[in-house]
């Protein structure tokens, strides 16, 4: 079966009518699957963590709401005279050990560690249980409740905004990447971190680069890596000294002088990397497409798939409107043979490992409401195959048509299954 008819729309969430009745608040800004795949945590700019469980009653990935809770609340930091935003930057779920769900949620300045679990919810009957002195009401089990409970605010750590969170593989410890520093903390401890990347210079004015994301690496809980704006990726180890200062390995490609331009630096800032589930290879996202680079081999990335490239001649319109600064996500498969990637007009490209085919989705609610339907319209589909090494891409949607406005930024993989959430605004699909 080829990709083209195997990627359907299976689920919108969030189908109110169209983006014009939409507030800001509304728009999501973080997708995650838990590790299991039976739950997925989408997070909005209003500060509101909304959860979906896998609907065990019916066949395939299907999900049903769970709960909803505000994780953050807008602040005010009067020192700085600075508002800070409620807005969900990332969602992390920490490794499951009891009946409660645990989960990172963080803004620009506060990290949260949530506990969502069942609360039974019991009455007393009438029916009381008759002892020869009194009679003792009979508890009775009435409902049970979805709570979520705050269990450690780790706050105060950060000057910059927050880009990054990434839990350990050893599962107590996570990192917390801002512009210029990286914190390392202890799941347990929320009043202490330590500071383990700090690339602020002595003099702001000699500032050159910031921290644009940061992870983990999959098993090996001494190793993470971090990107920056300048196209450059840092693999740093631990054991080597409290501040890692010292890089084990830099991942980075020397530019075309003939490509060399006012908007260079812009394109080139990494905005998400991936370590893949083996460990052997590195995913990253810039502006203009994907790099995926084999831990072994610094000097260039095994592949380069060009999503953005059509957008050159663009460059000025997309900087006097924002949309350069766009930060697309970039995710593996689950078996490391197809990355994903976003773009506009609400659509997402799904690459194979070699570059040689792009599969084009748009999560489009009125297709997925003329198929509930009956209609005809699916969603916008096609695979292309480019004649050699690497991919250049372009997206369907021809390059006049494109509506920046509408933007895939945050998706998330499933990871067993070729189940994908996509946020788009204020809509959740899932792909299946």
């Amino acid at each position: 079966m080829s990709e083209e008819h195997a990627w359907k729309i299976s689920q919108c969430f969030g189908d109110k009518g169209d983006t014009d009745d939409m507030t800001e608040a509304d728009i999501i800004t973080a997708v995650e699957f838990d590790g299991s795949g039976d739950y997925l945590a989408t997070g909005d700019r209003g500060g509101r963590v909304v959860l979906f469980q896998r609907n065990a009653s019916k066949h395939g990935q299907e999900y049903k709401f769970y709960t909803e809770f505000q994780s953050h609340e807008a602040e005010f930091d009067y020192l700085k005279s600075l508002e800070i935003e409620e807005k969900i930057n990332q969602i992390k779920w920490c490794k499951r050990q009891n009946s409660g769900h645990f989960l990172l949620t963080t803004n620009d300045k506060t990290i949260k560690l949530w506990k969502v679990y069942n609360k039974s919810i019991r009455l007393f009957s009438e029916n009381s249980m008759q002892t020869d002195a009194l009679a003792i009401p009979k508890p009775v089990h009435q409902d049970n409740v979805v709570k979520a409970q705050t269990k450690k605010v780790y706050a105060n750590a950060h000057a910059y905004h927050i880009n990054s969170i990434s839990i350990n593989s050893d599962s107590e410890t996570y990192l917390s990447a801002d512009d210029l520093r990286i914190n390392l903390w202890n799941l347990d401890i929320s009043n202490q971190s330590f500071n383990i990347v700090d690339i602020k210079p002595n003099n702001m004015e000699e500032l050159t680069e910031v921290i644009t994301a940061a992870e983990f690496h999959p098993f090996h809980c001494n190793l993470f890596m971090y990107s920056s704006s300048k196209g450059s990726i840092k693999l740093n180890d631990m054991r080597t000294s409290a501040l890692c200062d010292q890089y084990a390995s830099v991942f980075e490609e020397a530019e075309n002088p003939m490509n060399r331009s006012f908007f260079s630096e812009i394109i080139s800032s990494v905005s998400d990397i991936k370590f893949s589930h083996d460990g052997r290879y590195i995913l990253s996202r810039d502006y203009l497409g994907l790099k995926l680079w084999d831990v072994n081999m610094t000097s260039r990335p095994v592949q380069t798939v060009l999503i953005h490239d059509h957008l050159r001649n663009r460059l000025c319109d997309l900087y006097e409107n924002d949309c350069i600064f766009d930060k697309f996500e970039c995710h593996f498969s689950p078996d490391g043979k197809s990355v994903l990637s976003g773009s506009y007009s609400n659509t997402f490209h799904i690459f194979d490992d070699q570059g040689k085919s792009d599969t084009v989705l748009q999560a489009d609610k009125h297709a997925f409401r003329a198929k509930r339907f009956g209609a005809s319209k699916e969603p916008m589909s096609s695979s292309q195959t480019a004649n050699g090494g690497n991919l250049s891409t372009r997206a369907s949607t021809p390059n006049d048509n494109m509506d920046f406005t509408k933007k895939i930024l945050h998706a998330s993989w499933h990871p067993f299954d070729n189940t994908i959430a996509v946020a788009a605004t204020n809509n959740l699909f899932i792909f299946s």
